[in-house]
């Protein structure tokens, strides 16, 4: 985990010298500036877990500072301090979105508490979300914007990469943290089925309806239902939902009566739902009210550097319980692991993982216990003639993904399981790069 940033922010030298040599014996990477106009310059060049003010400085205010710092981005969480607080300033302070509000002089032990509580989310995201990548602490830090609101979220990215996690982060840091969160994947259930499970029913609504029965968005009142594979509803459902959404109110089936729901909806999907709107197999009405606020989970096959941490956590998990005594992983068998290209994305990694240590004998995961399919894909990249050698200057991989799959799809006359054999993905995996790239076969 890297160092947590923090601004100091007083027109005073002093102030700000003594705050810094504090800060920066407790670990922090801190930085000073000398009015709020400078602030905001070196806010925008860096990104700042923690703001420290004053209140009272020459020119822009430490409230001013706060209204800029809040427009500019929400995830930087601000303290005030002032030797001139006033219940007015105060309350103030926090209705823009103030963390705390100290009074100088501060006691040192009170502020740095202050100053870990306020972390702590931070500190709480790391130990759920294994990473060390900057693609997944853009992703960390979308989690703290959009969990201040109760707008919609759409959750994009490939199956496997951890999308419900997301989801179960943003509800444990929001308001609604302390109700119910309620998940329901959209594709496993039948589509007869699903519109009672969303909606409930009353007695008597079909066969089989023995009792009335409360449906998902009631149970989840006051809490976050997360939908997850949102692209699998049909087009009856989606209407249902985004009437939901718009009057936050249900009605059962069955039901004559509107029930009202306080509700916030996360949703997530693997496909691409402009192009299904566009195709008319999603309401565009419905996509638009959904990516209020939008987060991208990036494959892991582009945050390489999360793998060895996700290694070394998966093992650690699912040693806990087994009889055997894994300790580790060979060299040989962690460089295999992170020449893969995981298709299944986290997902598989996991898998790959578990099965290693129910499999190993010894006390390290050997090449021989890891699945089939990635032990051939590294024999297969060790013996070819033809293993594919990075230019000096690069590439661009999507488009070189790209061209594969169109080639692997020409090859087998646009048949996506015989073309998903030849690249090594699931069906699912290459047709959702189909839709991705808006490959089809040409009229």
């Amino acid at each position: 985990m890297s160092r947590r940033t923090i601004l100091v922010v007083d027109d005073e030298k002093n102030q700000r010298e003594i705050l810094r040599m504090i800060l920066s014996s407790e670990g922090y990477d801190v930085t000073t500036a000398s009015s709020g106009e400078a602030a905001m310059k070196f806010v925008r060049e860096k990104h700042f877990d923690l703001v420290l003010t004053d209140l009272k400085m020459t020119g822009m205010s430490g409230v001013d500072l706060l209204r800029e710092l809040v427009a500019f981005d929400k995830s930087i969480i601000v303290i005030l301090l002032t030797a001139h607080g006033t219940v007015d300033s105060a309350f103030e302070a926090k209705e823009l979105g103030a963390f705390a509000y100290l009074q100088k002089p501060y006691d040192r032990d009170k502020l740095l508490e202050t100053i870990e509580r306020a972390l702590s989310k931070l500190n709480q995201l790391d130990t759920e979300i294994i990473s060390a990548s900057p693609q997944m602490d853009k992703v960390k830090k979308m989690i703290l914007k959009v969990a201040r609101s109760n707008s919609t979220v759409l959750i994009r990215g490939e199956s496997g990469t951890g999308k419900e996690l997301i989801a179960r982060a943003i509800h444990q840091n929001s308001l609604r943290s302390n109700a119910i969160f309620q998940a329901v994947n959209c594709a496993a259930i039948n589509e007869n089925l699903l519109e009672s499970e969303l909606f409930g029913h009353e007695k008597g609504a079909f066969t089989g309806a023995v009792s009335e029965k409360k449906g998902l968005f009631e149970v989840a009142d006051g809490g976050t239902l997360f939908l997850d594979e949102i692209g699998e509803l049909d087009t009856s459902l989606q209407a249902k939902l985004l009437r939901a959404l718009q009057e936050k109110t249900v009605r059962r089936v069955g039901g004559t009566k509107e029930i009202p729901v306080d509700v916030r909806v996360i949703a997530a999907t693997n496909r691409d739902l402009l192009k299904m709107t566009q195709d008319g197999r999603f309401r565009e009405d419905l996509y638009y009210r959904l990516n209020v606020l939008s987060i991208e989970v990036p494959p892991l096959r582009e945050r390489r550097t999360d793998i060895p941490l996700l290694i070394d956590y998966f093992i650690k998990k699912h040693t806990k319980n087994t009889p055997n005594k894994v300790k580790g992983i060979s060299a040989e068998a962690r460089r295999v692991l992170l020449d893969y290209w995981y298709p299944g994305n986290v997902r598989q990694l996991e898998s790959a993982i578990e099965r290693a240590v129910l499999l190993a004998e010894g006390d390290l995961i050997q090449v021989e216990d890891l699945p089939p399919e990635i032990v051939k894909a590294e024999a297969a990249s060790s013996n070819s003639e033809h293993v594919f050698k990075l230019p000096p200057n690069g590439i661009n991989f999507e488009e070189v993904e790209k061209s594969l799959i169109i080639q692997a799809m020409e090859r087998t006359d646009y048949n996506i399981t015989r073309a998903a054999k030849l690249l090594g993905l699931t069906f699912r995996t290459l047709q959702y790069r189909l839709e991705k790239f808006g490959i089809k076969r040409e009229k």
